[in-house]
């Protein structure tokens, strides 16, 4: 049940009259991309048995407050017209994002429940990555946070994260989950008041401290309100319409995309670079499906020669890699040389001709798949655009890719 009800609505009463907020970077979020990634093409769909019309209902002001005074949580979960403002968001140009997220939170939940009762969290917490990154685990805004929980390097690494040239354990769905959950728990120990932890989650401590000092000594979030960031204004109001449409989405006649989970996932140790085009190539693996369950390794190599290193395959792929491991390591000394040349697009040599056309220059171990994704275009448009009628191509190569 709800704590401190009656006392966190008559402080919220006194907002209304605030300035707008601006509310997280994902509630801008562009639909398309999440509908590209693996883990939505291969096991989710549009549902097409949806009964209820595409309509959204409005309410009395006094249902919202019931409906968000029945939440079971130990957070507050107050109302005033910001939190309106964004539960309006979410139930109306964003309900086709809420739609997915209500299927994607099939595969994340679970994780995200098990960091948060590891550090006895309340489990309303999960909701969090909801507007970090709109269920997105590789999303990175402005500022540079990435993955589900939106990490900044210097806090991730401080939280026990790996971020180098080739690894970002801020995109591990588990490992961040956990390093998010530690982190939530000393933001509580700091501060004792969730409000404060949850805005402190976003701007950080030192900013939650001086908009206390600001506002004399006052430690209540409502008070301190107006000293706070234009966007973390918008932070909490963002997470309570987040708990909201996440348990009443059906009100508002939104439809979960129908989802069916993965399948079962085990991790097998590499202790040597390796290249996901070579254990494609070598086991017959889509580079796509590895791609997805290991998003921690942002070149496509697993970095195992510096220390063990997991990847994480479908349970029903694992006997296959050690069967063929063998073969897989024989070509290692090429995989390394990958690793040398495996830089950013940007970095690589491109060029654009008169007519605006963009060239790039095939590298060692480059696909026709890793050009377009890093070029965001598609290999059929690669294919089209150079006349070739296979997928073959050879370091050196020119290519136009727009």
């Amino acid at each position: 049940m709800t704590l401190g009800w009656g006392n966190a609505s008559a402080q919220m009463e006194e907002t209304e009259d605030m300035e707008p907020v601006d509310f997280p970077e994902s509630m801008a979020v562009n639909l398309d991309s999440l509908m590209g990634q693996y883990m939505t093409k291969t096991y989710m769909s549009e549902g097409d048995d949806c009964r209820t019309r595409d309509e959204n209902p409005t309410f009395p002001r006094e249902v919202y407050i019931e409906r968000l005074h029945r939440l079971p949580t130990i957070m507050e979960m107050p109302y005033n017209e910001v939190v309106q403002e964004g539960i309006d968001r979410y139930t109306g140009r964003l309900r086709r994002q809420v739609a997915w997220m209500l299927g994607a939170s099939n595969f994340y939940m679970p994780i995200f429940e098990e960091a948060l009762e590891a550090y006895q969290l309340p489990l309303e917490l999960k909701y969090l990555p909801v507007i970090e990154s709109s269920l997105n685990p590789t999303a990175v805004s402005r500022a540079g946070a990435a993955g589900l929980w939106q990490f900044m390097v210097g806090t991730g690494k401080a939280y026990g994260l790996e971020v180098n040239s080739l690894v970002d354990e801020r995109r591990d769905i588990q490992k961040a989950s956990y390093a998010a959950a530690h982190y939530l728990s000393d933001l509580y120990r700091l501060f004792g008041d969730w409000n404060l932890v949850i805005a402190a989650y976003n701007c950080g401590p030192e900013n939650i401290n001086k908009a206390i000092r600001r506002a004399g000594g006052e430690t209540d979030y409502w008070k301190i309100y107006p000293y706070l960031p234009r966007e973390t204004r918008g932070y909490v109001p963002a997470f309570i319409a987040a708990n909201y449409v996440m348990n009443y989405y059906c009100e508002h006649n939104i439809c979960p995309m129908r989802s069916e989970l993965p399948v079962k996932t085990d991790t097998v140790m590499i202790d040597r670079h390796l290249s996901f085009n070579q254990v494609s190539a070598v086991c017959g693996f889509d580079p796509q499906m590895l791609r997805a369950l290991n998003p921690a390794y942002r070149h496509d190599v697993v970095p195992g020669n510096s220390t063990p290193s997991p990847l994480r395959l479908p349970v029903t792929d694992v006997a296959r890699f050690i069967d063929l491991q063998d073969s897989v390591y024989a070509v290692e000394s090429s995989v390394q040389k990958r690793m040398v040349v495996d830089v950013p697009e940007e970095k690589a040599a491109a060029s654009h001709d008169r007519k605006g056309a963009k060239w790039v220059k095939v590298r060692r171990g480059d696909t026709l798949s890793t050009i377009a994704r890093r070029n965001g275009t598609t290999v059929s448009k690669i294919k089209r655009l150079n006349g070739l009628r296979r997928n073959s191509i050879r370091t050196g190569q020119r290519l136009r890719v727009r």
